[in-house]
């Protein structure tokens, strides 16, 4: 995997500022929208801005076993966390929190919108466990669930500042970040931890639609 000249800067600028991670840890079908937003991608063949993290070239799987590149979700604004399926107390919170973003949002700027999870769990939430998750938690197509391999979650955890380790238990210690990007994939908020600031979060993605 490759990381451009710009992203790599963009990375090394978030790890001298510690990225303000949290100190919290906790042990604990494919989107037509997304399909639509690939192929204008395709087409128009731009280039991503030099903070996009639409930069990283990695690729992942949907729930549908779906090859699936970040790139694709560009064109809408997304909420994006890390998780692990089988977290019995912050993850299904934080999933929570992003339904009541969502909630909050203008009827248009919510239909455009994106919400995105993607496994820290890479051996055991494959595709297939990812696709009952989302039966599990009536996640409609408006929700992408993506399994990737550990380089290229270690790589998307490093520009969201999301900080995570597994357990001798085989649960994870992580950081509570909800991450808002901007339809070019520019991080433009990211909420800490795990109550509040939901209505920041909601007015964040709304101001990044143009």
């Amino acid at each position: 995997m490759t990381m451009k000249p710009a992203l790599f800067l963009l990375l090394a600028a978030r790890l001298a500022l510690g990225a303000e991670a949290p100190t919290q840890l906790t042990a604990a079908p494919a989107c037509p929208h997304c399909q639509e937003g690939a192929a204008a991608v395709a087409t128009a063949g731009a280039a991503f801005s030099k903070e996009s993290i639409y930069q990283i070239d990695a690729r992942f799987t949907d729930d549908s076993g779906r090859s699936f590149t970040l790139g694709e979700l560009r064109g809408r604004p997304v909420v994006l966390d890390l998780f692990f399926a089988s977290c019995g107390y912050a993850c299904p919170l934080l999933v929570s929190d992003m339904q009541a973003i969502r909630a909050k949002l203008p009827a248009g700027i919510r239909d455009r919108a994106a919400f995105v999870l993607v496994s820290f769990d890479v051996a055991r939430d494959t595709p297939a466990a990812l696709a009952q998750y989302r039966a599990q938690r009536s996640l409609d197509g408006q929700w992408t669930l993506l399994h990737g391999d550990d380089q290229a979650v270690r790589e998307l955890a490093a520009l969201l500042g999301v900080k995570y380790r597994e357990e001798a238990d085989g649960t994870f210690s992580h950081s509570n970040i909800i991450t808002i990007l901007n339809e070019q994939g520019e991080i433009v908020h990211q909420r800490y931890g795990l109550k509040g600031g939901l209505d920041e979060a909601a007015a964040a993605l709304a101001a990044a639609v143009k």
